[in-house]
Protein backbone atom coordinates (compact mmCIF):
# COMPACT_ATOMS: atom_id res chain seq x y z
CA UNK A 1 0.00 0.00 0.00
CA UNK A 2 1.82 3.09 -1.15
CA UNK A 3 1.31 6.12 1.13
CA UNK A 4 2.45 9.79 1.26
CA UNK A 5 3.44 9.96 5.00
CA UNK A 6 5.97 12.74 5.26
CA UNK A 7 9.51 11.82 5.19
CA UNK A 8 10.73 14.47 7.77
CA UNK A 9 8.26 13.10 9.71
CA UNK A 10 9.92 9.29 9.13
CA UNK A 11 12.97 10.47 9.97
CA UNK A 12 12.11 12.18 13.42
CA UNK A 13 10.05 9.53 14.78
CA UNK A 14 10.81 5.78 14.32
CA UNK A 15 7.82 4.28 15.51
CA UNK A 16 5.99 6.32 12.52
CA UNK A 17 9.15 5.21 10.42
CA UNK A 18 7.89 0.97 11.32
CA UNK A 19 4.74 2.19 10.66
CA UNK A 20 5.08 3.25 7.81
CA UNK A 21 6.81 0.38 6.32
CA UNK A 22 3.99 -2.00 7.39
CA UNK A 23 1.58 -0.03 5.90
CA UNK A 24 3.94 -0.62 2.65
CA UNK A 25 3.38 -4.33 3.43
CA UNK A 26 -0.09 -4.44 2.69
CA UNK A 27 -1.30 -5.33 -0.58
CA UNK A 28 -4.97 -4.98 -0.12
CA UNK A 29 -5.54 -8.56 -1.20
CA UNK A 30 -8.72 -8.83 1.72
CA UNK A 31 -7.81 -12.53 3.00
CA UNK A 32 -7.79 -10.59 6.95
CA UNK A 33 -11.80 -10.34 6.18
CA UNK A 34 -11.97 -13.46 6.45
CA UNK A 35 -11.21 -13.43 9.92
CA UNK A 36 -12.11 -10.26 11.01
CA UNK A 37 -14.82 -10.51 14.10
CA UNK A 38 -16.14 -6.85 13.39
CA UNK A 39 -15.83 -6.78 9.55
CA UNK A 40 -18.22 -9.99 10.51
CA UNK A 41 -20.85 -8.86 12.37
CA UNK A 42 -20.94 -5.23 10.48
CA UNK A 43 -19.76 -6.07 6.73
CA UNK A 44 -18.41 -2.41 6.75
CA UNK A 45 -14.84 -1.94 5.03
CA UNK A 46 -13.64 0.63 7.56
CA UNK A 47 -14.39 -1.97 10.59
CA UNK A 48 -12.10 -4.18 8.79
CA UNK A 49 -8.32 -4.98 9.41
CA UNK A 50 -7.95 -3.56 5.77
CA UNK A 51 -9.88 -0.36 6.42
CA UNK A 52 -8.61 0.39 9.67
CA UNK A 53 -5.12 0.48 8.01
CA UNK A 54 -6.30 2.80 4.89
CA UNK A 55 -7.78 4.94 7.92
CA UNK A 56 -4.39 5.12 9.62
CA UNK A 57 -2.54 5.62 6.54
CA UNK A 58 -4.86 8.78 5.90
CA UNK A 59 -4.49 10.05 9.41
CA UNK A 60 -1.02 10.41 9.09
CA UNK A 61 -0.49 11.78 5.84
CA UNK A 62 -3.03 14.62 7.14
CA UNK A 63 -1.27 14.97 10.51
CA UNK A 64 -3.09 16.97 13.28
CA UNK A 65 -6.11 15.67 15.21
CA UNK A 66 -7.95 12.54 13.43
CA UNK A 67 -11.64 13.27 12.58
CA UNK A 68 -14.27 11.41 14.65
CA UNK A 69 -15.32 8.69 11.82
CA UNK A 70 -11.16 7.68 12.05
CA UNK A 71 -11.16 7.13 15.87
CA UNK A 72 -14.42 5.23 15.93
CA UNK A 73 -13.50 2.70 13.59
CA UNK A 74 -10.03 2.59 15.35
CA UNK A 75 -11.88 2.04 18.75
CA UNK A 76 -13.85 -0.78 17.60
CA UNK A 77 -10.93 -3.31 16.53
CA UNK A 78 -10.82 -6.12 19.10
CA UNK A 79 -7.10 -6.17 18.52
CA UNK A 80 -7.70 -9.86 18.66
CA UNK A 81 -5.24 -10.16 15.31
CA UNK A 82 -6.56 -12.92 13.79
CA UNK A 83 -5.94 -10.51 10.52
CA UNK A 84 -2.09 -10.57 11.70
CA UNK A 85 -1.88 -14.19 11.92
CA UNK A 86 -3.28 -15.15 8.81
CA UNK A 87 -1.90 -12.69 6.34
CA UNK A 88 -0.10 -13.77 3.59
CA UNK A 89 2.29 -10.71 3.34
CA UNK A 90 3.21 -10.68 7.27
CA UNK A 91 1.92 -7.22 7.93
CA UNK A 92 2.38 -6.84 11.59
CA UNK A 93 -0.79 -5.08 12.23
CA UNK A 94 -0.82 -5.37 15.92
CA UNK A 95 2.28 -3.18 16.00
CA UNK A 96 0.24 -0.70 13.67
CA UNK A 97 -2.73 -0.53 15.57
CA UNK A 98 -1.51 -0.05 18.84
CA UNK A 99 0.74 3.46 17.15
CA UNK A 100 -2.24 4.25 15.79
CA UNK A 101 -3.76 4.39 19.27
CA UNK A 102 -0.80 6.41 20.60
CA UNK A 103 -1.35 8.69 18.23
CA UNK A 104 -5.39 9.14 18.76
CA UNK A 105 -4.64 9.88 22.08
CA UNK A 106 -2.14 12.20 21.53
CA UNK A 107 -3.71 14.23 19.31
CA UNK A 108 -7.58 13.63 19.49
CA UNK A 109 -9.76 15.45 22.57
CA UNK A 110 -12.62 12.59 23.30
CA UNK A 111 -15.49 13.43 24.53
CA UNK A 112 -16.00 14.24 28.42
CA UNK A 113 -18.17 10.79 29.10
CA UNK A 114 -15.05 8.75 26.90
CA UNK A 115 -12.64 10.24 28.90
CA UNK A 116 -13.77 9.79 32.39
CA UNK A 117 -14.80 5.84 31.80
CA UNK A 118 -11.19 4.97 29.87
CA UNK A 119 -9.43 7.33 32.62
CA UNK A 120 -11.22 5.03 35.01
CA UNK A 121 -10.72 1.63 33.78
CA UNK A 122 -6.88 2.70 33.72
CA UNK A 123 -6.48 3.69 37.31
CA UNK A 124 -8.72 1.07 38.42
CA UNK A 125 -7.66 -2.75 37.16
CA UNK A 126 -4.06 -2.18 38.28
CA UNK A 127 -5.10 -1.81 41.83
CA UNK A 128 -6.70 -4.64 43.38
CA UNK A 129 -8.26 -3.02 46.16
CA UNK A 130 -9.51 -0.10 44.38
CA UNK A 131 -11.02 -2.49 42.37
CA UNK A 132 -12.52 -5.03 44.56
CA UNK A 133 -14.50 -1.96 46.16
CA UNK A 134 -15.53 -1.08 42.92
CA UNK A 135 -16.96 -4.50 42.13
CA UNK A 136 -18.76 -4.27 45.39
CA UNK A 137 -20.57 -0.86 44.83
CA UNK A 138 -21.12 -2.52 41.66
CA UNK A 139 -22.96 -5.28 43.23
CA UNK A 140 -25.34 -2.69 44.90
CA UNK A 141 -26.08 -1.23 42.22
CA UNK A 142 -26.27 -4.28 39.81
CA UNK A 143 -29.91 -4.57 40.31
CA UNK A 144 -30.84 -0.99 39.03
CA UNK A 145 -28.62 -1.54 35.72
CA UNK A 146 -31.99 -1.57 33.22
CA UNK A 147 -31.76 2.22 34.11
CA UNK A 148 -28.59 2.59 32.42
CA UNK A 149 -27.20 1.46 28.47
CA UNK A 150 -24.18 1.78 26.83
CA UNK A 151 -21.03 1.57 28.55
CA UNK A 152 -22.50 1.77 32.11
CA UNK A 153 -25.04 -0.95 31.79
CA UNK A 154 -22.34 -3.39 30.20
CA UNK A 155 -20.15 -2.23 33.43
CA UNK A 156 -22.80 -3.39 35.61
CA UNK A 157 -24.22 -6.55 33.59
CA UNK A 158 -20.49 -7.30 33.99
CA UNK A 159 -20.08 -7.51 37.88
CA UNK A 160 -20.34 -10.82 39.28
CA UNK A 161 -23.29 -11.55 40.73
CA UNK A 162 -21.62 -14.07 43.53
CA UNK A 163 -19.58 -12.83 46.15
CA UNK A 164 -16.23 -11.88 45.72
CA UNK A 165 -13.24 -14.39 46.55
CA UNK A 166 -11.52 -13.38 49.83
CA UNK A 167 -8.04 -12.54 48.65
CA UNK A 168 -5.28 -15.44 48.39
CA UNK A 169 -2.41 -15.69 50.39
CA UNK A 170 -0.53 -17.14 47.41
CA UNK A 171 -0.77 -14.03 45.61
CA UNK A 172 1.75 -11.87 48.46
CA UNK A 173 5.27 -11.61 47.31
CA UNK A 174 6.94 -14.86 48.72
CA UNK A 175 8.61 -18.84 47.46
CA UNK A 176 6.88 -21.92 47.04
CA UNK A 177 9.42 -24.77 46.94
CA UNK A 178 9.20 -27.24 44.46
CA UNK A 179 8.06 -30.75 45.25
CA UNK A 180 9.99 -34.46 44.73
CA UNK A 181 13.11 -33.22 43.56
CA UNK A 182 16.50 -34.80 44.26
CA UNK A 183 18.81 -33.38 47.18
CA UNK A 184 21.81 -31.74 46.00
CA UNK A 185 20.02 -31.06 42.20
CA UNK A 186 18.85 -27.38 41.39
CA UNK A 187 15.13 -27.41 40.89
CA UNK A 188 13.70 -25.09 37.72
CA UNK A 189 12.52 -21.57 39.03
CA UNK A 190 10.27 -19.63 37.62
CA UNK A 191 8.42 -16.27 38.83
CA UNK A 192 4.37 -16.19 38.44
CA UNK A 193 3.10 -12.96 36.94
CA UNK A 194 -0.02 -13.63 39.48
CA UNK A 195 -1.83 -10.38 37.52
CA UNK A 196 -4.13 -7.87 38.73
CA UNK A 197 -7.79 -8.18 37.72
CA UNK A 198 -7.58 -12.39 38.21
CA UNK A 199 -6.44 -11.93 41.75
CA UNK A 200 -9.94 -9.94 42.66
CA UNK A 201 -12.17 -12.24 40.25
CA UNK A 202 -10.81 -15.77 40.33
CA UNK A 203 -8.42 -16.80 42.83
CA UNK A 204 -7.92 -20.50 42.25
CA UNK A 205 -5.85 -20.25 38.87
CA UNK A 206 -3.05 -18.83 40.80
CA UNK A 207 -3.49 -21.36 43.35
CA UNK A 208 -4.20 -24.00 41.16
CA UNK A 209 -1.22 -23.02 38.96
CA UNK A 210 1.45 -22.80 41.47
CA UNK A 211 -0.29 -25.89 43.30
CA UNK A 212 0.76 -27.78 39.51
CA UNK A 213 4.22 -26.55 39.00
CA UNK A 214 5.06 -27.12 42.80
CA UNK A 215 3.88 -30.81 41.87
CA UNK A 216 5.94 -31.13 38.85
CA UNK A 217 9.52 -30.22 40.94
CA UNK A 218 9.42 -26.13 39.85
CA UNK A 219 9.77 -23.66 42.38
CA UNK A 220 7.59 -20.48 42.05
CA UNK A 221 8.41 -17.46 43.25
CA UNK A 222 5.85 -14.45 43.31
CA UNK A 223 7.88 -11.56 43.12
CA UNK A 224 7.83 -8.25 45.10
CA UNK A 225 6.97 -4.84 43.27
CA UNK A 226 5.69 -7.02 40.08
CA UNK A 227 1.99 -6.58 39.14
CA UNK A 228 -0.74 -5.67 36.21
CA UNK A 229 1.12 -6.24 33.08
CA UNK A 230 0.40 -2.55 31.60
CA UNK A 231 -1.49 -4.19 29.17
CA UNK A 232 -5.28 -2.13 29.79
CA UNK A 233 -3.71 0.98 29.06
CA UNK A 234 -0.95 -0.12 26.38
CA UNK A 235 -4.47 -1.08 24.67
CA UNK A 236 -6.05 2.38 25.03
CA UNK A 237 -2.81 4.05 23.49
CA UNK A 238 -1.88 5.34 26.96
CA UNK A 239 1.94 4.70 27.14
CA UNK A 240 2.60 7.36 30.19
CA UNK A 241 0.09 5.01 31.82
CA UNK A 242 1.18 1.83 30.78
CA UNK A 243 5.17 2.60 30.78
CA UNK A 244 5.57 2.47 34.77
CA UNK A 245 4.22 -0.88 35.50
CA UNK A 246 5.92 -2.45 32.84
CA UNK A 247 9.20 -1.12 34.00
CA UNK A 248 8.20 -2.51 37.60
CA UNK A 249 7.44 -6.11 36.66
CA UNK A 250 11.09 -5.97 34.55
CA UNK A 251 12.74 -4.38 37.84
CA UNK A 252 11.01 -7.00 39.53
CA UNK A 253 11.80 -10.22 37.27
CA UNK A 254 15.24 -9.45 36.83
CA UNK A 255 15.81 -8.98 40.17
CA UNK A 256 15.04 -12.42 40.69
CA UNK A 257 16.86 -13.60 37.33
CA UNK A 258 20.26 -11.94 38.31
CA UNK A 259 20.00 -13.51 42.16
CA UNK A 260 21.72 -16.46 43.55
CA UNK A 261 18.96 -18.44 42.29
CA UNK A 262 18.29 -17.06 39.18
CA UNK A 263 15.31 -17.78 36.96
CA UNK A 264 14.13 -20.14 34.17
CA UNK A 265 10.79 -18.14 33.48
CA UNK A 266 8.36 -15.93 33.70
CA UNK A 267 5.20 -18.02 33.81
CA UNK A 268 1.49 -16.22 32.64
CA UNK A 269 -1.60 -17.60 33.30
CA UNK A 270 -3.41 -14.80 31.71
CA UNK A 271 -2.87 -15.04 27.92
CA UNK A 272 -3.73 -11.40 27.25
CA UNK A 273 -1.03 -10.66 29.61
CA UNK A 274 0.98 -12.83 27.93
CA UNK A 275 0.83 -11.18 24.60
CA UNK A 276 1.66 -7.71 26.32
CA UNK A 277 4.63 -8.83 28.19
CA UNK A 278 6.21 -11.18 25.30
CA UNK A 279 5.87 -7.64 23.60
CA UNK A 280 7.79 -5.93 26.05
CA UNK A 281 11.24 -6.07 24.10
CA UNK A 282 9.58 -4.29 21.24
CA UNK A 283 7.92 -2.04 23.16
CA UNK A 284 10.70 -0.48 24.46
CA UNK A 285 13.61 -1.41 21.92
CA UNK A 286 13.89 2.72 21.57
CA UNK A 287 14.83 3.06 25.08
CA UNK A 288 18.76 2.80 26.33
CA UNK A 289 18.33 2.02 29.36
CA UNK A 290 15.52 -0.43 29.36
CA UNK A 291 16.07 -2.48 25.67
CA UNK A 292 18.35 -4.62 26.84
CA UNK A 293 16.27 -5.73 30.26
CA UNK A 294 13.01 -5.72 28.20
CA UNK A 295 14.55 -8.28 25.82
CA UNK A 296 15.84 -10.41 28.67
CA UNK A 297 12.26 -10.45 29.95
CA UNK A 298 10.42 -11.21 26.50
CA UNK A 299 12.72 -14.09 25.88
CA UNK A 300 11.31 -15.54 29.56
CA UNK A 301 8.07 -15.25 29.26
CA UNK A 302 6.37 -18.34 28.73
CA UNK A 303 2.16 -19.19 28.71
CA UNK A 304 2.27 -21.83 31.58
CA UNK A 305 0.83 -24.60 28.93
CA UNK A 306 3.97 -23.81 26.97
CA UNK A 307 5.87 -24.20 30.10
CA UNK A 308 4.47 -27.36 30.87
CA UNK A 309 4.76 -28.92 27.65
CA UNK A 310 8.50 -28.45 28.01
CA UNK A 311 8.91 -30.02 31.20
CA UNK A 312 6.27 -32.38 30.73
CA UNK A 313 2.98 -33.49 31.97
CA UNK A 314 2.81 -36.30 34.79
CA UNK A 315 0.27 -38.75 34.03
CA UNK A 316 -3.16 -38.24 35.43
CA UNK A 317 -4.30 -39.82 38.62
CA UNK A 318 -7.41 -38.25 38.79
CA UNK A 319 -10.55 -39.47 36.86
CA UNK A 320 -10.98 -37.77 33.80
CA UNK A 321 -13.20 -38.47 30.63
CA UNK A 322 -14.69 -35.30 30.60
CA UNK A 323 -16.13 -33.58 27.34
CA UNK A 324 -14.25 -30.31 26.96
CA UNK A 325 -14.71 -27.66 24.84
CA UNK A 326 -11.87 -25.54 24.61
CA UNK A 327 -12.20 -22.01 23.84
CA UNK A 328 -8.77 -20.45 22.70
CA UNK A 329 -8.51 -16.89 23.22
CA UNK A 330 -7.34 -14.24 20.73
CA UNK A 331 -4.56 -13.66 22.47
CA UNK A 332 -3.36 -17.26 22.86
CA UNK A 333 -3.91 -18.78 19.44
CA UNK A 334 -2.97 -15.57 17.16
CA UNK A 335 -1.52 -13.10 19.75
CA UNK A 336 1.09 -15.99 20.79
CA UNK A 337 0.34 -18.20 18.09
CA UNK A 338 -0.25 -21.20 21.19
CA UNK A 339 -2.68 -23.29 19.08
CA UNK A 340 -1.84 -27.05 20.36
CA UNK A 341 -0.29 -27.24 23.31
CA UNK A 342 -3.79 -26.27 25.66
CA UNK A 343 -5.41 -29.24 23.93
CA UNK A 344 -2.64 -31.58 24.05
CA UNK A 345 -2.05 -31.26 27.48
CA UNK A 346 -5.68 -31.74 28.21
CA UNK A 347 -5.77 -35.06 26.19
CA UNK A 348 -2.68 -36.18 27.74
CA UNK A 349 -4.58 -35.22 31.44
CA UNK A 350 -7.04 -37.93 30.30
CA UNK A 351 -10.29 -35.32 29.32
CA UNK A 352 -12.21 -35.28 25.79
CA UNK A 353 -11.14 -32.05 23.90
CA UNK A 354 -13.30 -30.58 21.53
CA UNK A 355 -13.44 -27.42 19.33
CA UNK A 356 -15.42 -24.52 19.28
CA UNK A 357 -16.64 -24.06 15.85
CA UNK A 358 -15.15 -20.64 14.50
CA UNK A 359 -13.00 -20.85 17.14
CA UNK A 360 -10.66 -18.15 15.18
CA UNK A 361 -13.63 -15.39 16.00
CA UNK A 362 -13.39 -12.89 19.35
CA UNK A 363 -15.48 -13.78 21.47
CA UNK A 364 -15.72 -10.08 22.32
CA UNK A 365 -14.08 -9.82 25.30
CA UNK A 366 -10.75 -8.24 24.43
CA UNK A 367 -9.38 -6.62 27.21
CA UNK A 368 -12.05 -3.84 28.20
CA UNK A 369 -13.67 -3.93 24.85
CA UNK A 370 -16.97 -5.14 26.51
CA UNK A 371 -16.95 -2.49 28.70
CA UNK A 372 -16.30 0.30 25.54
CA UNK A 373 -18.11 -1.46 22.70
CA UNK A 374 -20.90 -3.48 24.65
CA UNK A 375 -22.76 -3.72 21.21
CA UNK A 376 -20.32 -5.53 19.04
CA UNK A 377 -19.33 -7.27 22.11
CA UNK A 378 -22.26 -8.88 22.74
CA UNK A 379 -22.90 -10.06 19.04
CA UNK A 380 -19.60 -11.86 19.24
CA UNK A 381 -20.87 -13.42 22.55
CA UNK A 382 -23.80 -14.08 21.21
CA UNK A 383 -22.01 -16.02 18.35
CA UNK A 384 -19.81 -17.49 20.67
CA UNK A 385 -21.94 -19.28 23.56
CA UNK A 386 -24.25 -20.79 20.26
CA UNK A 387 -20.88 -22.40 19.20
CA UNK A 388 -19.61 -23.65 22.70
CA UNK A 389 -23.44 -25.17 23.15
CA UNK A 390 -23.29 -26.84 19.64
CA UNK A 391 -21.06 -28.85 20.82
CA UNK A 392 -22.21 -30.55 23.54
CA UNK A 393 -20.03 -30.38 26.10
CA UNK A 394 -19.53 -31.01 30.02
CA UNK A 395 -17.01 -28.54 30.65
CA UNK A 396 -15.57 -25.38 28.68
CA UNK A 397 -11.87 -24.12 29.30
CA UNK A 398 -9.95 -21.67 28.25
CA UNK A 399 -6.25 -20.07 29.49
CA UNK A 400 -7.58 -16.06 29.45
CA UNK A 401 -9.43 -14.78 32.50
CA UNK A 402 -11.18 -12.10 30.08
CA UNK A 403 -12.65 -15.02 27.88
CA UNK A 404 -13.90 -16.61 31.23
CA UNK A 405 -15.66 -13.83 32.46
CA UNK A 406 -17.08 -12.66 29.25
CA UNK A 407 -18.68 -16.30 28.55
CA UNK A 408 -18.91 -18.25 31.90
CA UNK A 409 -22.76 -17.16 32.68
CA UNK A 410 -23.99 -17.64 29.38
CA UNK A 411 -22.79 -21.45 28.31
CA UNK A 412 -24.92 -23.68 30.28
CA UNK A 413 -22.03 -25.30 31.81
CA UNK A 414 -18.93 -24.90 34.03
CA UNK A 415 -16.17 -22.67 32.85
CA UNK A 416 -12.52 -22.97 33.85
CA UNK A 417 -8.86 -22.29 33.32
CA UNK A 418 -6.94 -25.01 31.33
CA UNK A 419 -4.89 -25.25 34.46
CA UNK A 420 -7.22 -26.19 36.74
CA UNK A 421 -8.12 -28.70 35.00
CA UNK A 422 -4.31 -30.33 35.06
CA UNK A 423 -3.82 -29.63 38.38
CA UNK A 424 -7.05 -32.07 39.50
CA UNK A 425 -5.84 -34.07 36.95
CA UNK A 426 -2.18 -34.32 38.49
CA UNK A 427 -3.59 -34.87 42.17
CA UNK A 428 -4.40 -31.53 43.07
CA UNK A 429 -8.38 -30.22 44.09
CA UNK A 430 -11.56 -30.70 41.78
CA UNK A 431 -12.55 -27.22 40.36
CA UNK A 432 -14.63 -26.31 42.71
CA UNK A 433 -17.41 -25.42 39.74
CA UNK A 434 -17.40 -29.27 38.52
CA UNK A 435 -17.87 -29.74 42.53
CA UNK A 436 -20.96 -27.51 42.93
CA UNK A 437 -22.86 -29.31 39.90
CA UNK A 438 -21.44 -32.76 40.82
CA UNK A 439 -19.92 -33.78 37.15
CA UNK A 440 -19.45 -37.04 36.66
CA UNK A 441 -16.55 -38.22 34.64
CA UNK A 442 -17.21 -40.82 31.70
Amino acid sequence: MLSNIPQAARDTDPDLSLATDIIGNCVHCGVCLSRCPTYAVRREENDSPRGRIFLIKDMYEKGGAPDDRTVKHLDRCLTCLACEAICPSGVEYSKLIAHGREYVEEHYKRPLFQRVTRSMLVQLLPRTGLFRLALSAGRLARPARGLFSGTMRAMLDMVPTRPLPAPSKVDRPQTFPAQGTTAGTRPKRVALLNGCVQTVLDTAINEATIRLLQRHGVEVVVPRGAGCCGAPAEHMGDQDKAMPLVKANITAWLREADGPDGLDAVIINTSGCGTSVKAYGHTLRLDPQWADKAARVSAMARDITEFMVEIGLKPPVSPAGLRVVYHSACSMQHGQRIVNQPKDLLKQAGFTVLDVPEGYLCCGSAGTYNLLQPEIAGQLKDRKVRNIRSVNAQVAASGNIGCMTQLAGAVGIPFVHTVELLDWATGGPEPAALKSLGLKAE
